[in-house]
């Protein structure tokens, strides 16, 4: 057999297993051990002399633990009873096994504590105030390695407290899991019995107080009712927040050492004068607190005499007349003062201890309700861990540290289940108070990472809270050069109880709250507070992560949705902004968009869908998307408008009686004209736009008001035309430019303050976009807002050749050879013989099927050639596929064929069918013959 690797501090010849195959929180306490400087061949233990031979502790534990030792009778086990410091205050065992652990110094007194013993099943119970098994190998002392060592917690069920534990010892051979199991069931018995002792103190107390009371004439108060009563005569009333307020003050002066009385102000100018009492009755020690009332009205009787206070206040004297008991009866206790006078009731008995846990259960709940009101007051997660370590320091912690898993920060989904110890976290709050602001020590927003066996690792790993007690030193360390927040709390040995943040049943983060030294050790009910804390915390930063995903996947949305690019265009220089409102208003639905039309047109278009998130952010893609559509039908504005409103007018599902989410949207569509310099525009429910002249005039647009998207009815959409001066400004903008709330505010004043930004704002459209932006409300603007600038140009005249023919076959040729002039003038010869075709073969159409007006033929030349033929019928051109022994048919298929693009528009008398070619100077167009232009007609097989 292979010699196991030695632990730490082992010496020469000790044979244990590998260091990998020990637990890690083991392995954790070794090193803690090791830091500490304890001597594994035989530690010096400090003896406690002064123990309480008749503690409540030993008086509930004796009769268990017999029975306990009994049980395993002929095992050589020995049981010990340690106390909450870790003193062993009593033991059982054979004589061999009590010589054994007197050599051990495992003696009455003796603390076994880790800072003095090292790794122990009693230190680590009272570390991780859990059970805990040791095994052999496991202890740090050498002396301990060949017994299994098992220990169990003992609680008081009065708040939980860990009055000590219970450590069974036996050889490693003979141990078996059912031991603990059955330590675990005595543990439980001796809790019990300390609830036993305790209420029969407190039953003598009471009872103490009840004879006193009967010769001093007290009443006292039912809590059920809120009535005072007493032996004779009429008793104020109270109600049920005046009863409450009574009772907790009641509560803090039984727990108090230093304060005897207490005033409480009431309702019609009453004062309520609490006071204490010392009770005693064997070795209960108690207190009582009475009430009486200053200027009571409608009782006909005076306030207690009072007498003068060191600090001036005046206190009430309750006179009690002394009450001797009989020298000879047996069971009468020692009796505390007795009842005064008849204006004095009972509130409240009890013993101090009892009376500090219903404060700190008090201050739970109170704490408790602060976290309801105070955590997730914003959708960052950020500052929800702040919070959480603002409403814990002071009244729970010194210190509060909050790690977050990176991918949860990210906005991520957490990874199911628990987590490991190698999970990235981010620490995202570490706060000690005030004090601690602004430190450098706290490592915030820097990765942390907590080594398998630390409590932290634990707590993720299991998903329950934890508690242990933690050096500064141990915690301090890695990652080097860098110190961890609970060097706050300066050196020594701290309290630790560890929360995960678990929400959905995933873990997102750890909580841990820290208390200097080990004064307050973490208990029960402390576990079960911080598990609600970290727990109502972590729905918050579920919350803010599920609502950062979606805002960012609802910004990336909007985002794709709207253009990446304005047009380059030679006769509107554009430029746009879109400036979302903060993070709670969330994304709305607002856009804006440019889209070329035929003839160089451009339309301008800007929009707002109502709502927020990813909703509104789809239903403005689709609105968009619609728009872009219908203006490639080259529409008026208002049928554009009308159009739109009969789709989001439509219910999605005709059965049910639902809205389209589009419904109350609003848009304004304008379109622009570079040859005539006409802007024609309509609007739904949207603000005019705005309009500054070359002279620097900044005015509105006067445009018809139409109703929103999907609120029309059977009200017709109107448009209007205005002639803008070249080089004059369009401003297109959402109604968030004009908000100055949540509501609209003064729109006049803040439509002057717009145009007061574009009148003064310097040439470049950039710079205009910027001085807009600045006109916004101070934080922001309270809506998304959506802007679009245009500063529109005139399209040369010598750019422009339009002619006017009869509607007569013989001007076909006219028109090709004014074409070929014109082309020639223009340098664009290369386009003879396609644009010859397209011409010829519009100008028939127009002629045959136009109608009998006139047909007007129009060039635009701009980065491409733009040929226009215009008629006054309505018909509609499309193309067909002729068949091989039809003469015609193929006119529109060769204009297609010859040109990048051509479509058709309507006017209100007549339309204008449009075909642009780009200009090829490098690769001139080459005549086709006649057989190759017949191949493409040909039928297929």
């Amino acid at each position: 057999m292979e010699p196991h690797p030695t632990s730490p501090g082992s010496g020469d010849g000790d044979r244990t297993p590998p260091v990998a195959k020990v637990r890690p929180e083991i392995r954790a306490s070794w090193q803690r051990s090791q830091s500490l400087g304890i001597d594994p061949e035989g530690a010096a233990l400090p003896i406690e002399s002064d123990l309480d031979p008749d503690s409540r502790l030993i008086r509930a534990a004796a009769p268990v633990l017999e029975r306990l030792y009994e049980r395993f009778s002929g095992v050589p086990v020995t049981v010990a009873l340690v106390d909450s410091r870790a003193n062993i205050v009593d033991r059982w065992g054979a004589p061999a096994g009590l010589k054994l652990m007197d050599a051990a110094s495992l003696v009455p007194g003796a603390n076994v504590d880790e800072r003095f013993m090292g790794t122990s099943s009693v230190s680590m119970v009272l570390s991780t105030r859990a059970p805990f098994v040791v095994v052999g190998h496991e202890h740090f002392l050498h002396d301990l390695k060949e017994l299994t060592c098992m220990a169990a917690p003992v609680r008081d069920p009065v708040g939980g407290t860990v009055r000590g534990a219970v450590n069974l010892s036996v050889p490693r051979v003979l141990a078996d899991p059912g031991m603990a199991l059955v330590l675990q069931d005595a543990t439980e018995d001796i809790g019990e019995r300390l609830l036993e002792l305790s209420t029969a103190r407190e039953l003598e107390l009471m009872r103490s107080f009840r004879r006193a009371r009967e010769r001093g004439g007290h009443g006292e108060l039912d809590l059920g009712s809120g009535e005072l009563s007493r032996l004779s005569g009429p008793t104020p009333r109270l109600d049920p927040q005046e009863r409450l307020m009574l009772l907790e003050r009641a509560v803090e002066l039984i727990s108090s050492t230093g304060e005897t009385f207490a005033e409480v102000p009431l309702a019609g100018s009453r004062v309520a004068v609490l006071r204490r009492q010392e009770l005693h009755h064997g070795d209960a020690e108690g207190a009582a607190v009475e009430v009486s009332f200053e200027h009571t009205r409608g009782t006909g009787t005076p306030g207690p005499a009072t007498a003068t206070a060191p600090d001036g206040r005046h206190v009430p004297l309750l006179n009690r007349p002394t009450v001797k008991a009989e020298a000879n009866a047996p069971e009468a206790p020692e009796q505390p003062p007795a009842a005064g006078p008849t204006d004095a009731w009972l509130l409240l008995v009890g013993e101090p201890g009892v009376g500090r846990l219903a404060a700190e259960a008090r201050g739970r709940l109170s704490l408790l309700n602060e976290a309801g009101i105070r955590l997730g007051t914003t959708l960052d997660m950020w500052r929800t861990a702040e919070e959480l370590a603002e409403i814990a320091v002071p009244r729970f912690a010194d210190l509060v540290v909050v790690d977050l898993v990176e991918s949860v920060l990210a906005g991520e989904e957490p990874p199911p289940g628990r987590l490991g110890p190698d999970a990235a976290l981010r620490r995202v709050a570490a706060w000690a108070g005030d004090d601690s602001r602004g430190t450098p020590t706290g490592g915030v927003d820097e990765p942390a990472g907590y080594p398998a066996g630390t409590p932290q690792a634990r707590c993720l790993e299991t998903g329950q809270p934890v508690t242990d007690s933690v050096l500064t030193a141990a915690l301090a360390g890695p990652p080097a050069g860098r110190g961890h927040p609970v060097d706050l709390l300066g050196e020594g040995e701290h309290s630790y109880l560890g929360a995960p943040l678990s929400a959905r049943g995933s873990v997102l983060g750890l909580a841990g709250f820290y208390r200097r030294g080990r004064t307050r050790p973490y208990e029960q009910d402390d576990l079960t507070l911080a598990g609600e804390l970290a727990a109502r915390a972590a729905i918050s930063v579920d919350n803010a992560r599920r609502y950062r995903r979606e805002h960012h996947a609802s910004l990336t949305l909007q985002r794709s949705l709207l253009p990446h690019d304005l047009p380059r265009l030679s006769t509107v220089d554009l430029a746009s902004r879109y400036l979302p409102a903060d993070a709670r208003a969330g994304v709305g639905g607002d856009w804006f968009d440019a889209i070329p039309l035929s003839g160089m047109r451009v339309a301008l278009v800007v929009g707002d869908v109502p709502g927020y998130g990813l909703q509104a952010a789809a239903t403005m893609g689709r609105l968009r998307t619609a728009v872009r559509t219908l203006a490639g039908l080259d529409l008026l504005p208002e049928e554009v408008l009308a159009h739109l409103d009969d789709l989001v007018s439509r219910a999605p599902d005709e059965s049910a009686d639902e809205q389209d989410p589009a419904t109350g949207a609003t848009c304004l569509y304008a379109v622009y004209d570079p040859v005539s310099c006409r802007c024609t525009a309509a609007r739904a429910g949207h603000p005019p736009p705005a309009l500054l002249t070359p002279g620097g005039d900044a005015r509105l647009i006067d445009l018809p008001a139409g109703p929103p998207l999907g609120l029309g009815g059977i009200q017709p959409y109107e448009s209007a035309g205005v002639d803008l001066p070249a080089d004059s400004l369009l401003m297109m903008y959402t109604d968030g430019l004009l908000k100055e709330s949540r509501g609209y505010g003064d729109i006049e004043a803040r439509t002057g303050q717009l145009l007061a930004s574009l009148k003064h704002a310097g040439p470049a459209l950039e710079d205009i976009c910027d001085r807009v932006a600045d006109s916004l409300p101070p934080g922001g603007p309270h809506d998304d807002v959506a802007l679009l600038l245009a500063r529109v140009h005139a399209l040369p005249e010598n750019r422009v050749a339009s002619w006017e023919f009869p509607a007569d076959s013989s001007i076909v040729a006219r028109a090709r050879a004014l074409t070929r002039a014109q082309l020639a003038a223009w340098g664009m010869s290369e386009l003879d013989f396609s644009t010859g075709l397209v011409v010829s073969e519009l100008v028939t159409n127009a002629v045959r099927y136009g109608g009998h007006g006139p047909v007007g033929l129009r060039l635009l030349r701009d980065g491409s050639l733009i040929c226009e033929v215009s008629d006054r019928s309505n018909t509609s051109p499309r193309i067909r596929r002729a068949a091989t022994t039809e003469e015609g048919g193929r006119g529109l298929f060769l204009v297609a064929q010859f040109t990048k693009s051509w479509g058709a528009r309507y006017m209100p008398q007549g339309k204008t069918v449009w075909a642009e070619q780009i200009p090829q100077p490098e690769q001139p167009a080459s005549e086709m013959d006649e057989q190759a232009l017949l191949a493409m007609f040909d039928e297929p097989g």
